[in-house]
């Protein structure tokens, strides 16, 4: 009795209801402990075996009844609170190409265990020109052949006023073509390379065979090779071709040519060669130029790549435009080479030169590119040749719109900084060849 009277002499701990009891004091439970667990065997080492099994024994399962799903399929709209009625794929006794799900890659007829890395007009190679070049088994030679620099420099070959038009073309794209107060890069860079051409041209007049020539647009290329053990392909869509009736003669004297041997190709470990190229299993081997039996413009001459998209991220880096450039132009000389010299790995006796330019409308990129053998497996022997002449600005800046400071014009619109050496490489391109 007297201990029951001295608990309710004790004052009495109380402490705040939760929210939704707010207002109501409660008697406290037992103090949670503030501090680390005690170390006990439960703490350490956890709960003796018959405990834990006694913990994670499995309740029996009830017998669970089916229950049939009522759904809207009888009513023929839709009903809520309703299932969704699953009808069995209605076969229509014919094949949809729109609308089939087609056969499975396992058991496509194509399908192959050994996989082929696809180069298409997309990939953006990380180590630039160097991949390229071990990819298509090809030695680098800085700027542009002695030939083609002969043509350039020389003032026969060359246009009457031909500063002066050029920087007329370059107004035309820039300032002229639309009413754009700033034309977009997709706008005026396929027009800067229309007037170009179009200067070219005007060049017939003087050389009749370079009539003999035809631009084809969004042709598709197919080239298969292997290089040591991995087999490489380059096909679809890519740049603007030139084709003429008559081949570019080679650049390189065999001497040169024979001098590729002891030329060492740079690889660049650890990083593989084909870390960008799309793996694929279902492909053909196959090898194609794009053009049918008889076209009269067979040979390949020149390819050019626009680089128009508006965003920087949706362009090229000139590094990636330079290997995507010598890629494509191996491609299309190993498509023809296979034409003319049958698909065994060889050292062609007559090489095939293919000539590539690619621009984003202000800066340009030169590639010369002769295949000199279709033996790529191996490391050793005769390699191929590039040439790259890269970064050369036709224009330095086109003021768009006038710059006023305090009411006076400082700079008015107009081109600035045109460089005409760089169409006088343009033009030898165009004129190689022919002259």
């Amino acid at each position: 009795m007297a201990a029951v009277e001295a608990m309710a002499l004790r004052p009495v701990v109380l402490r705040r209801a939760p929210a939704h009891s707010r207002g109501i004091l409660t008697r406290p439970g037992p103090p949670r402990p503030r501090g680390p667990l005690p170390r006990t065997p439960w703490t350490t080492r956890g709960p003796p075996p018959d405990q834990l099994a006694r913990v994670v024994e499995r309740r029996p399962v009830r017998e669970q009844v089916e229950l049939d799903t009522v759904t809207y399929a009888g009513r023929q709209y839709f009903v809520p609170g309703l299932a969704r009625p699953r009808f069995p794929p209605w076969d229509r006794g014919w094949r949809e190409p729109w609308h089939s799900p087609g056969p499975r890659y396992e058991d496509m007829p194509l399908r192959k265990e050994r996989g082929c890395f696809i180069c298409h007009q997309r990939v953006r190679m990380l180590e630039g020109v160097r991949q390229a070049q071990w990819l298509t088994k090809t030695k680098l030679v800085q700027g542009l052949p002695a030939k083609v620099l002969s043509i350039a420099e020389n003032p026969a070959y060359q246009l009457q006023e031909q500063e002066e038009a050029v920087h007329r073309a370059v107004a035309h794209a820039r300032l002229w073509e639309t009413t754009e107060v700033s034309p977009r890069r997709e706008k005026y860079c396929p027009v800067l390379f229309e007037d170009l051409i179009h200067l070219c041209r005007s060049m017939s007049v003087k050389y009749p065979s370079l009539a003999r020539r035809m631009l084809a647009r969004n042709y598709r290329i197919a080239a298969t090779w292997e290089r040591e053990s991995t087999l490489l392909q380059i096909r679809g869509l890519n740049g603007i071709l030139m084709n003429s009736m008559t081949p570019i003669p080679p650049v390189a004297s065999k001497e040169e040519i024979l001098a590729t041997k002891d030329h060492v190709l740079e690889t660049f470990y650890p990083i593989s060669p084909t870390i960008d190229l799309q793996e694929v299993n279902v492909y053909q081997e196959l090898n194609d130029t794009g053009f049918k039996d008889g076209y009269p413009y067979s040979h390949p001459h020149t390819l050019y790549f626009l680089e128009s998209a508006n965003k920087r991220p949706n362009r090229f880096r000139p590094e990636q435009l330079r290997a995507k450039m010598l890629m494509f132009a191996f491609g299309n000389a190993l498509a023809k080479a296979k034409v003319l010299y049958g698909n065994d790995p060889q050292v062609l006796e007559q090489p095939i030169v293919v000539q590539s330019v690619g621009t984003d409308g202000q800066l340009f990129q030169f590639l010369v590119f002769q295949l000199n053998t279709t033996d790529l497996v191996s490391n050793d022997g005769i390699k191929n040749l590039v040439w790259i002449d890269s970064d050369q600005n036709l224009y330095e800046s086109a003021q768009c719109v006038p710059e006023v400071k305090k009411r006076v014009v400082t700079k008015p619109t107009g081109i600035y900084g045109l460089q005409p050496e760089t169409f006088k490489k343009f033009l030898a391109l165009y004129l190689h060849g022919t002259v």
